[in-house]
């Protein structure tokens, strides 16, 4: 069960964090391997940033993302950059908020940005929003491992935002009404 996934919008969208938390469930919580990497502009925030995981039940020999199986893009420049000559077998999850564009692969639009700030009240935690769609849409870590990962990760203080961000990510993507 090899998954190749790559995260891609602008700095400050918590980008490489996604990769990360999505790391963290897969190793910590699921018994898998994977190996993180990423890239960025060199303006801390508001430049291109992706940021790439492989996922694996067996070692991985070699880190690099050649031919991404799952990419989750929010933003058009992302997506132009990262997304736009995704594999028609690519599964993507585009945040519609931000990205105009529509892949030629599969893929599952999710207003994340949106949904951040009207529901949520804060568009930092836009980023959860789509890691819980990406799980309940793939499955490619437990819903259970997802949460735990986010828990160690986020700071202290927002752990109930977080969460209810993962959850509001779940809902979208099984086209739940929820809050």
């Amino acid at each position: 069960m090899r998954h190749e996934v790559r995260f891609s919008g602008f700095g400050g969208q918590g980008i490489i964090l996604s990769a990360v938390i999505l790391g963290r469930a897969a190793v910590m919580y699921d018994g898998n391997y994977a190996v993180q990497t990423q890239v960025y502009g060199p303006e801390a925030r508001g430049g291109a940033s992706m940021s790439s995981v492989i996922i694996d039940d067996a070692p991985i020999l070699y880190p690099k993302v050649r031919d991404p199986d799952i990419l989750v893009i929010m933003s058009q420049e992302g997506f132009e950059k990262y997304g736009a000559n995704a594999a028609e077998s690519a599964f993507m999850i585009l945040d519609s908020s931000l990205v105009r564009s529509r892949p030629r692969c599969r893929y599952l639009g999710i207003p994340a940005t949106t949904e951040a700030k009207n529901t949520l009240g804060r568009e930092i935690v836009a980023n959860i929003v789509m890691l819980g769609a990406l799980v309940r849409a793939t499955g490619i870590v437990r819903e259970e491992s997802l949460e735990k990962a986010i828990l160690d990760s986020v700071p202290k203080g927002t752990e109930s935002l977080n969460v209810r961000a993962m959850k509001r990510g779940m809902e979208l993507a099984s086209g739940e009404k929820g809050q």
